[in-house]
């Protein structure tokens, strides 16, 4: 195992911050994975994830276990964990510039498609390697102009040529449920299995940019280029990306910590990249997956009083009162009953209890796509 410290670009005189990864197995060794935690830097659970998983993998390291080459970052996003407002952590979105930090990465197929095209020849392999020659030198020319953008840059320079990306987030209240691309889906199936995923969200793009759709979206948008192109040359999925929410923000314990890591562990030497005795029977899914397109978020047209009826994990029918926000000023009082419009898992709640007019009140996982556009929130 070795520890790196990258430096990001320094905002301001006296300040500085660095980018922390721990390197395990042989580098260039297959499958590489690419694992980090916290890139919304105030979601914790995947610190301590990363921490119990750490001494999973240099313990498979030291006894030879280890196949593949894996990349950890335990603290996504030094920027963000930073960032204090009224004692409160504010690590979603970067001071400087109110941008979502999981959002706006650079479209890499874009930047490397005219490079690529007339380099693809019959050889699978020998494309994918061509690929992420590119992308590597694409982003070793990128000058950053901020420490944003240098922070984007390094997460983007130790993932871009992973066969695996794992990007371990946490919404405020919520059950275990991951988000992928399409493409994505059959080589994350047993990592879902294997987390006991309540909702899995799938959508061919989302839209607005994050981390982990800029990997694996990098692949399919240059298959379909060279499609549109005429060029008749194979071109692999050659990364699966995925955004797993462990449960929610309060949701730091050691148990459920262990039991997450010890599921990435199974999932590692599922796809090959650990060895040993490690085999653990794959479970049964517990959910099956959806639409992103299909996901409601419920609403309050009202101000009030929030008080949940149903807790994430509970299946709901169309109809089911969800809510009630209640305004204790009004005479008489008012009870506003917050339904569900689609039938399917409560999966994400918010986390406060007074809500202004059209707060959002949390997403039940529906079966039939009826959004388009950017599917993701803010």
């Amino acid at each position: 195992m070795q520890r790196t410290e990258y430096p990001l670009l320094s905002p301001s005189l006296g300040s500085h911050k660095t980018l922390v990864a721990f390197h395990f197995g042989v580098k260039g060794a297959r499958p590489k994975v690419y694992i980090q935690a916290s890139l919304h830097a105030e979601e914790l659970p995947g610190m301590l994830v990363a921490h119990h998983l750490r001494e999973r993998l240099e313990a498979a390291e030291q006894s030879g276990h280890l196949r593949g080459e894996v990349i950890l970052v335990p603290a996504a996003n030094p920027v963000g964990l930073a960032q204090r407002l009224n004692h409160r952590a504010m690590g979603r979105f970067e001071f400087d510039t109110a941008q979502n930090f999981n959002r706006h990465y650079p479209d890499m197929a874009a930047a490397v498609v005219e490079d690529a095209l007339p380099l693809m020849g019959t050889d699978a392999r020998a494309n994918v390697e061509t690929v992420r020659r590119l992308v590597g030198q694409w982003l070793t020319q990128w000058q950053p102009a901020t420490e944003l953008e240098s922070l984007r840059r390094q997460l983007l320079l130790l993932s871009h040529d992973a066969d695996l990306v794992l990007d371990l987030h946490c919404d405020t209240d919520a059950v275990m449920h991951l988000y992928s691309e399409e493409a994505c889906w059959p080589p994350f199936e047993p990592l879902a299995r294997l987390l006991g995923c309540r909702a899995v969200l799938l959508a061919r793009e989302s839209g607005g940019g994050p981390f982990d759709e800029r990997l694996s979206g990098l692949w399919w948008q240059l298959a379909a280029a060279l499609k549109d192109a005429g060029v008749n040359a194979p071109l692999p999925q050659a990364c699966a990306s995925t955004t797993v929410e462990l449960r929610g923000e309060a949701d730091v314990s050691h148990g459920l910590a262990r039991q997450d890591a010890q599921a990435i562990e199974a999932y590692l030497a599922h796809v090959g990249a650990l060895g040993g005795a490690i085999s653990t029977p794959l479970p049964p899914m517990a959910c099956e997956p959806t639409p992103l397109a299909g996901s409601q978020t419920l609403r309050s047209p009202v101000p009030g009083v929030l008080v949940f009826l149903a807790r994430p994990g509970d299946s709901v029918s169309v109809g089911d009162v969800v809510a009630e926000v209640i305004d204790p000023t009004a005479a008489p009082a008012r009870v506003h009953a917050v339904r569900a419009e689609v039938a399917g898992v409560l999966y994400a709640a918010v986390r406060e209890r007074y809500l202004v007019a059209g707060g959002e009140v949390g997403k039940i996982a529906g079966a039939t796509p009826f959004r388009s556009g950017d599917l993701l929130g803010a």
